[in-house]
Formats: C-alpha cells, sequence, structure tokens
C-alpha cells in the first residue's frame, strides 16, 4: 500500500513528530515492509499539507535511525525491518541489570532497545516521554507515583505502553505488569513468622526518601500485630548501633550494606547474634556471609513477561507476586 498522512491539529505532538510516529507506526504494523518506498517530499507536502522542510527534516531523521534510506533516482525506502523500543527505568541497579538482560535476550535481533532512566525525577520522566514520541514502536516505563505522571503517560498509544513495577495509572486500557507491594510481602514475612518471633524486636528499616510504597509500613504493622512480634519503624539506620538479639528488614542497599559492616565491627554474626531480611534479590546477596534472606519478585520472570509483550502486542495486566528465599541471614 502507499503510505499516506493527514496532520491530526488537535495532537499535542509536533508536526515532525507526528509524521514520523506514523512512519514507525506504519513499519511496525507492517503496512511498510524492507524496500518499500515512501512518497517524495514533494508528493507528500501535496497530499498532507506539510512543509517541504518539515517532511525533509523527517525523513533526515529517519535516514539518521538508520529506518530509512535513499537513492538520488528512486527517493526514500524502508530498510531492514527492526524494531525500536524505549524501556525507561527508576534506576541503576543489579535487579535492574537482571530485569533489562532477560527483556533484551528474550526480543529477536531485529528489535533495538534504548534503556533510559528517570531517577524518580518527574520532569527528568516528562521530558525524556515527551522527547521519545514518535520514535518507538513500543514503550516499556516503570511509572512514578505522582499526580502529573498519568497525564504525561496518556501522551503514548496505550497499545504500545507496558507499565512496570510500580505507580499503576487508573486505567484498563494501559498494560500493567506490577509488584505486589502489600500482601505479597507479609505472606512471605508469614512462612518465616516463627523465626522472626524468636528475635526481641523486629525493626523495619524504612527511610522517608525511598520511593518504596508507604503502603507496606501498614502491611509490616499489621503483620507483627497478628503475630505478637515487638516492632519498631527506623528511618535513619545510621542513628544508632545494629543491636544484639534484633532482626532487621531493609529496603535500600546502603542500609544492607550498613548492617553487614556494623555485624562485623562488633564481631556479631549474621542469622545467629543478628537477623535480616532484604527487599529485591541479587547475585550479591547469595555470597555475603551466608547468604542474604530477601523477599523479591522474580525479575527475569518480569523481563521476559515485558518482551512477550513488546513481540505480541497482546494486552497484559498482572501483578507478580513475591517470593521468600531463605538464606543464612535469619
Amino acid at each position: 500500500m502507499s503510505f499516506q498522512f493527514s496532520i491530526n491539529k488537535a495532537s499535542a505532538q509536533t508536526k515532525i513528530q507526528q509524521l514520523l510516529h506514523a512512519i514507525n507506526e506504519a513499519i511496525s504494523n507492517g503496512d511498510l515492509k524492507e524496500g518499500d518506498f515512501l512518497p517524495s517530499v514533494n508528493q507528500l507536502s501535496k497530499s498532507s499539507g506539510l512543509s517541504r522542510d518539515t517532511i525533509f527534516k523527517a525523513y533526515s531523521l529517519l535516514k539518521q535511525r538508520s529506518i530509512i534510506s535513499s537513492t538520488p533516482t528512486k527517493g526514500y525506502f524502508v530498510n531492514s525491518v527492526s524494531f525500536k523500543v524505549m524501556m525507561l527505568l527508576d534506576d541503576f541497579s543489579a535487579f535492574k541489570e537482571q530485569l533489562y538482560s532477560n527483556f533484551r535476550n528474550n526480543l529477536p535481533e531485529n528489535y533495538v532497545v534504548d534503556l533510559l532512566f528517570h531517577h524518580y525525577n518527574p520532569d527528568v520522566f516528562e521530558q525524556l516521554i515527551q522527547n521519545s514520541l514518535g520514535r518507538y514502536s513500543m514503550y516499556i516505563v516503570m511509572n512514578i507515583k505522582h499526580h502529573r505522571m498519568e497525564e504525561v503517560v496518556r501522551k503514548i498509544d496505550p497499545n504500545k505502553l507496558l507499565i512496570l513495577d510500580m505507580g499503576t495509572p487508573d486505567s484498563t486500557d494501559i498494560s500493567t505488569l506490577t509488584q505486589d507491594f502489600a500482601e505479597g510481602p507479609v505472606a512471605c514475612l508469614q512462612e518465616v513468622a516463627e523465626r522472626i518471633s524468636t528475635y526481641n524486636q523486629f525493626n523495619l528499616v524504612f527511610p522517608q526518601t525511598t520511593p518504596h510504597p508507604v503502603e507496606f509500613i501498614d502491611s509490616f504493622i499489621s503483620f507483627c500485630e497478628n503475630n505478637s512480634i515487638t516492632h519498631s519503624i527506623i528511618d535513619r539506620l545510621t542513628d544508632q548501633l545494629v543491636q544484639v538479639g534484633q532482626a532487621y528488614f531493609v529496603i535500600k542497599e546502603e542500609d544492607l550494606v550498613y548492617i553487614v559492616k556494623s555485624c562485623k565491627k562488633q564481631g556479631l554474626q549474621l542469622g545467629k547474634d543478628v537477623g535480616l531480611i532484604a527487599y529485591n534479590d541479587s547475585p550479591l546477596k547469595e555470597l555475603v556471609g551466608d547468604g542474604i534472606t530477601v523477599i523479591s519478585v522474580d525479575f527475569s520472570e518480569m523481563g521476559a513477561k515485558a518482551a512477550r509483550f513488546v513481540e505480541s502486542k497482546e494486552k497484559i495486566f498482572e501483578t507478580l507476586p513475591p517470593k521468600l528465599i531463605l538464606r543464612g541471614s535469619l
């Protein structure tokens, strides 16, 4: 079929972004195949009302991205078909690397993935989304729980968007692959409630700066009260020494490191003198001491499911339950 394009005057995208998106969309849907020719600059300008300069700039950007090529005599044509995917994560960590690696490894070779990070900054998040519009076939986004973000992600075609991990938008048309941050961890803790109850006190280290959902605090308190476990919530672990006979549940990696160092400094043994549970697994946590007990979703599974969504384009609405991995620290 011949490629046709018309401007949507109500769209928030620029004319160039709309044209880029339309061409990428046509390639992604198979309407434009390898070797197919695009309209000439003059033809497209006449049929769409776009200026020749706008079309030329759009075609030049597509050439820079190796999506199309051109010859002096025949014009612009589609290169070997590839699909560009934007993966926008919150930050870099060992378990995010597992997620990305398994995502990339489960996609065919003709899928190109751009990996970006927003670091929980709403302004950065919005700018990265805005700059991405019209450039990608599919979008994998770790969202932010912020009042502005629903409007931001709504700029992306919901059929091409998957929200990962947390910050699910209040909608039923955007695919989601998220964690259970409330009931799931409590079910994991219940598996080792007897072990935890052998400690004098169970402490949740939950800094105010962590992006971890605050709903987990209520779940933690309910678990402790239901099992008659003495407990406390700690904001700044560095304000106190690690106590003998107490167990700790840490969210952030730096708090895990602090406890391990503090135990070493005081000659305390993890799993005997001090109990420790960490959130989110990583290969290193298998190796520290006799291993760190963790509550974690399978990020390799999350990556594989996200890749399946990108390739199949089938909607997904799934919440992954965390699992307890019991090691020597508890």
